[in-house]
């Protein structure tokens, strides 16, 4: 809404100011009244206003009327960090018939009422917003790049995850690229019995999904195949896979060993998965062209260290995926629990292995590496089995050896309840004190000795048959695809979205999708759940076939390049930044698409022949300028 008072001459720039309580986040440490006065004296600034919640409906109609009565023409909000609000206040002010760019955020929540207080917490919010204000006079209309986007998705893991997440792509009108590195769909649901607390057939949930998506026309299924190379961005990915038949192998169904070779297409394969199409006869390379990237790469189960709580140490010392593996392959209908063809008159099971790690007190694995993080999904698989022994096998105690018991999910809290009901006996120990597991007599393979703090720190002592240690979840080993895709990973080594409320299954890199356990710890209705809102957010970026992207990006003045390149080599984007020829010589060209507007290439250029939208160097010097004289 830029407007002229007369034919040539510029009308002033009319700033409006709205300044946030945030519900007294800020406003029990900033004066904001204060703030609104002091402000609305700087010239230039039209209104200055105070809202208890302006990211608030009524917050976002108080800046839209600013702007249809014509007061204002450059917006400055005050309150919590951009990286939460910016796109809610850039729409409102599109909606008003602004350009959405026509407006600065001062963070005065993160870098001022957290930590500060009283009148210096007072004075840096007015400096902040002051130097919002200067940027704001100098802020310039901008328009969104505008990049045509290919209509096909690729989605790159086979689980239930990448299943559901292919499904409702190319029900959407997408075409899906499904890629997945075993010969097998369904991932780790596939090798799960039952699944908590529903009590629902793994084998079921991921034959109709594996059956529905190689029924599906839109979605083509390349099995036994993984990605080698990638190139482009958002709406224009190229990635070469590679397809090769996978090492030999056998597997065992209703205790037969069969081979892959005899089975046909669409059989499904217990502990394995849906077969979907044979493995390739000969290594194949093709090329997948993808509007975005779907990563559904699953997870992996812990393995313990040698010797922790007696692993490797004694046969009787399993890991709960062996026990699910074990009751599905080998039903028994017995009053008591057998195990390699002895009887399990006593099971143990012990909580948090692999998970919830301290440092100092737990072993790191080989690259140092510690698993600070619950896995959530242990203690209901732990209360689902426990309960089911008691319930199949009677005459077989069962004892729950617990830090924390954290059935957080809807219907999950019903499995302790029943568990405890059947009779499981339940222990709870400290980190700092974990079960000692070891050698047991004559009757009792094992024996397991705990100090309980259910009953005020005794030491006890239980001997049992079995041992079962319930491992978490770790992160699959995808250093290829990380380093290929510049994929962030968090301190947990999960995949890392943008932000867990507001762009919970994006990463940084535009048209990178998470989905499922690729991110973190989730049951397979959670990874289902995430896989939807990744297919939604990737049908939402291409359906239009072009993606509209903000314009914060480095540009070239090209009266001004010499073409030296210097920026190019500075650039930390491969592509982003290129020569291109120029009567007799070369200049610089921006590739808006891949430009991260991060900036490095300004002060590489020696003759300050490149910009960034948004953030020019004369708006910083009003900003710096502002700061001082505050």
């Amino acid at each position: 809404m830029d407007s002229k008072n007369g034919p040539n001459e510029q009308r002033p720039e009319r700033v409006g100011v709205y300044i946030c309580h945030c519900g007294g986040n800020i406003s029990d440490h900033v004066d904001v009244k204060a703030v609104a006065e002091e402000i609305q004296e700087i010239p230039g600034v039209i209104v200055a206003h105070t809202n208890m919640f302006m990211c608030s409906d009524p917050g976002q109609q108080l800046i839209q009327e600013d702007i249809q009565s014509g007061k204002v023409d450059r917006v400055v909000v005050a309150s919590c960090a951009p990286s939460l609000h910016e796109t809610t206040f850039r729409s409102a002010i599109a909606r008003a018939g602004m350009n959405p760019y026509l407006y600065e955020h001062a963070n005065i929540r993160e870098q001022v009422s957290w930590v500060h207080d009283g009148s210096k917490a007072t004075r840096k919010a007015a400096t902040l917003v002051s130097a919002a204000v200067a940027k704001a006079r100098n802020l310039q209309p901008l328009q969104p790049t505008r990049v045509e986007a290919r209509r096909r998705a690729a989605v790159v893991g086979g689980g239930v995850a990448g299943l559901r997440a292919a499904l409702d792509l190319s029900r959407r009108g997408l075409m899906v690229t499904l890629i997945e590195r075993s010969p097998f769909l369904g991932g780790y649901a596939a090798r799960l019995e039952t699944l908590a607390p529903t009590g629902e057939p793994g084998a079921q949930v991921v034959q109709e999904l594996g059956r529905a998506v190689a029924a599906d026309a839109n979605i083509e299924i390349r099995t036994c195949s993984q990605v080698v190379r990638s190139e482009g961005y958002v709406g224009n990915f190229t990635l070469e896979i590679r397809r090769e038949e996978p090492e030999p192998m056998q597997f065992v169904q209703a205790g037969s060993v069969w081979s892959l070779k005899n089975l046909k297409p669409g059989e499904y394969v217990l502990f394995s998965g849906l077969y979907p199409c044979p493995i390739p006869e000969a290594p194949e390379t093709f090329q997948v062209e993808a509007g975005v990237i779907v990563l559904a790469t699953g997870f992996e189960t812990y393995v313990p260290h040698m010797g922790d709580y007696g692993f490797l140490k004694s046969p009787a010392i399993i890991t709960l995926p062996e026990l699910i593996h074990h009751m599905a392959a080998q039903p028994d209908s017995g009053r008591m629990l057998t195990f390699n063809g002895r009887p399990v008159r006593r099971v143990a099971f012990i909580h948090c292995v692999g998970s919830r790690q301290i440092p100092g007190l737990h072993e790191p694995d080989a690259d140092g590496n510690l698993n600070e993080y619950c896995s959530r999904t242990c203690c209901s698989a732990v209360l689902q089995a426990a309960g089911r022994i008691r319930k199949a096998h009677p005459e077989t105690q069962v004892f729950d050896f617990y830090r924390d018991i954290r059935t957080y999910g809807r219907g999950q809290e019903e499995l302790y309840e029943q568990a405890s009901t059947a009779g499981v006996l339940f222990f709870r120990f400290e980190a700092d004190a974990p079960p000692q597991v070891e050698a047991g007599s004559d009757r009792h393979a094992l024996r397991i000795r705990v100090r309980d703090t259910l009953t005020f720190g005794e030491e006890l002592t239980a001997e049992v048959d079995l041992v079962v240690l319930a491992v978490g979840m770790v992160p699959r080993p995808i250093g290829g695809l990380v380093e290929m895709l510049k994929l962030p990973l968090g301190t947990d080594r999960f995949l890392q979205e943008v932000h867990p409320k507001l762009r919970p299954v994006e990463v940084a890199n535009t048209g990178i999708l998470l989905a499922g356990t690729c991110q973190a710890p989730m049951d397979v209705g959670e990874a289902c759940a995430a896989a939807q809102a990744a297919a939604a957010k990737g049908v939402s970026l291409l359906i239009k076939g072009h993606v509209e992207l903000d314009p914060f990006v480095a540009e070239v003045r090209p009266e001004r390049c010499s073409g030296h390149g210097v920026c190019a080599e500075a650039c930390p984007v491969e592509g982003a930044i290129g020569l291109v020829a120029a009567g007799a010589g070369r200049k610089a060209r921006i590739n808006p698409a891949l430009c991260t507007g991060c900036g490095i290439c300004v002060p590489e250029c020696p003759e300050n022949a490149i910009e960034v939208n948004g953030w020019t160097l004369k708006q910083f010097e009003e900003m710096v300028d502002a700061i001082v004289a505050a």
